[in-house]
């Protein structure tokens, strides 16, 4: 489903009319928009694989977070494609942000389940912790929304401050793993 989204988003990038550089001026914010949610969606891909690496047992509740998570996700060509058609407008803008902001709420709902379900045993429980970067980057999402109306740019840089802090795999997951092969 995730690669989907990742395809459905790159319909957007429609061959320009022109053979020079010149030509690409217009998608130049089109672009942008597809390769930051093409980042966002790849670290919801990897981290979602991670996440159900530790997971023991998959419940019902599970499959339905899980399906709220791709909700929010399926959203993302949509207002990717909005907000780089219309050259990161406000009100584009500050949608992408909501949708992200729900994305990381779906996906904490989902880590939650998850560990409800395992119980105080929970692999994936002692790999997370209090997930203080989920929150940070909830935090940001929220303070990016109002912020579209005020300084599109400085809402965008908080999107990419967001992506930037998840780029590499979760580290908590990844010491979890090596935890696990050492026999620990």
């Amino acid at each position: 489903m995730i690669a989907i989204l990742i395809t459905i988003m790159v319909l957007e990038l429609h061959v320009p009319h022109g053979s020079d550089l010149a030509a690409l001026a217009p998608l130049l914010p089109v672009f942008l928009t597809y390769v930051l949610s093409f980042v966002l969606i790849a670290i919801y891909w990897n981290n979602h694989h991670h996440l159900l690496a530790l997971t023991d047992r998959v419940t019902g509740g599970v499959l339905w977070a899980n399906l709220h998570l791709l909700f929010w996700l399926s959203l993302m060509p949509f207002v990717t494609g909005w907000m780089g058609e219309n050259h990161f407008a406000a009100l584009p803008t500050a949608l992408y942000g909501v949708v992200l902001l729900f994305a990381g709420i779906a996906y904490y709902i989902l880590e939650q389940v998850i560990i409800h379900g395992e119980g105080a045993n929970s692999r994936l429980r002692a790999a997370v912790g209090g997930d203080a970067k989920g929150i940070i980057s909830m935090v940001l999402y929220i303070a990016a929304i109002p912020l579209a109306f005020v300084n599109q740019l400085l809402s965008d840089a908080l999107y990419v401050t967001v992506a930037l802090m998840w780029l590499v795999p979760d580290r908590r997951i990844e010491a979890r793993f090596r935890q696990e092969e050492n026999g620990a």
